[in-house]
């Protein structure tokens, strides 16, 4: 027998009798609102809270044929995901703000071709209404493998290659970086470097295409080396490029995580920062002002960039057209330059 100090789950009966409305007018303002006016979700709306209602949610993803919830899918190997701290951050601002929403994310990494074919099938099996893509290299074949499925998917940065057939929110990479490397000639270098990221992502071909730009005519290839953001990658591609170029006198890197590496290969090679070689990065992660000296970066406004994709996805999912959103930067100054 239950316990006389149970008490029963309200129902949207009671939310009803509450708000004073119909149960089909509860029903339509818990399935997205369509055809109520503004003072009955405002009634329904209190009921909920005052009554302590919760929707039943498999009943709903019966009644409405969608899981409510999304994929945060990341398609690069695990590691990455803790090492690189864009994801972690991208990870946290999505979850929080769809958290907001009352709408569950999955996490799911897809670095691997059978990473791939499985998590593909899952979502295509109606598992999520949805998928948020973070690191897109071009051509990127989890975006063909969705598309050929007809699942709504939206990216954070610009999905080289499908930019035309799906949703996006990115900074803009060329202006960011030509601004960056600007600046560096402005407070008097004279011969800055690079170290990009993969060129089959924007932020690796974009951040470069920007560096060469403000450079023009004096842009040389010797200039020029490539990581792949991680760290490791920074220090490398530092040694090899002040071998080639001892001359060098500032490098713009393309993530902070790559220019904590560049600024370990400096220490190690007896170069001052800022004195003789300036450095800059791009991302102002907490790692940033936290390296010695603090690293002069262009913010990334992460937080702003999930809320657009989230913004962008959902109204893909409710079946409006995709979009593509462009968010500024902010050139963060400190002691590396």
């Amino acid at each position: 027998m239950p316990s006389p100090n149970s008490k029963k789950r309200p129902t949207i009966r009671d939310v009803a009798a509450a708000a004073g409305v119909s149960r089909g007018t509860v029903s339509r303002v818990i399935n997205g609102g369509h055809w109520v006016s503004p003072d009955a979700r405002t009634k329904v709306e209190a009921a909920i809270k005052a009554t302590g209602y919760s929707m039943n949610q498999h009943a709903r993803s019966l009644a409405t044929g969608r899981s409510n919830s999304v994929a945060f899918l990341l398609t690069e190997p695990q590691h990455l995901l803790f090492e690189d701290p864009t994801f972690s951050i991208l990870l946290r601002s999505c979850a929080e703000q769809l958290g907001e929403l009352e709408i569950p994310m999955l996490l799911m990494v897809a670095g691997t071709p059978s990473e791939r074919r499985r998590n593909t099938e899952y979502i295509a099996s109606g598992h999520v209404d949805g998928v948020i893509l973070v690191s897109s290299h071009q051509d990127n074949p989890v975006v063909g493998d969705l598309l050929a499925k007809d699942i709504p998917v939206v990216a954070c940065g610009m999905p080289l290659g499908y930019e035309d057939r799906i949703g996006w929110a990115a900074v803009d990479e060329l202006a960011s970086s030509r601004r960056m490397t600007q600046y560096m000639l402005d407070k008097g270098r004279e011969r800055v470097g690079t170290i990009t990221g993969p060129l089959d992502t924007p932020g690796g071909r974009f951040r470069l295409d920007g560096y060469r730009m403000a450079l023009g005519d004096a842009y040389d290839d010797s200039l020029v080396a490539y990581g792949d953001y991680s760290r490791r990658s920074g220090y490398e591609a530092t040694m090899k490029l002040l071998e080639r170029r001892p001359d060098v006198d500032g490098i713009f890197v393309a993530s902070d995580l790559m220019a904590a590496g560049a600024m370990t290969a400096l220490a190690q090679l007896g170069r001052r920062i800022p004195d003789d070689v300036a450095v800059a990065g791009f991302d102002d992660h907490a790692l940033a002002g936290q390296l010695q000296p603090a690293l002069t970066t262009m913010r990334q406004p992460f937080d702003r960039i999930a809320a657009e994709v989230i913004r962008i996805l959902l109204d893909v999912i409710n079946g409006k057209e995709h979009a593509a959103v462009t968010v500024p930067t902010q050139l963060i100054e400190r002691d590396s330059v």
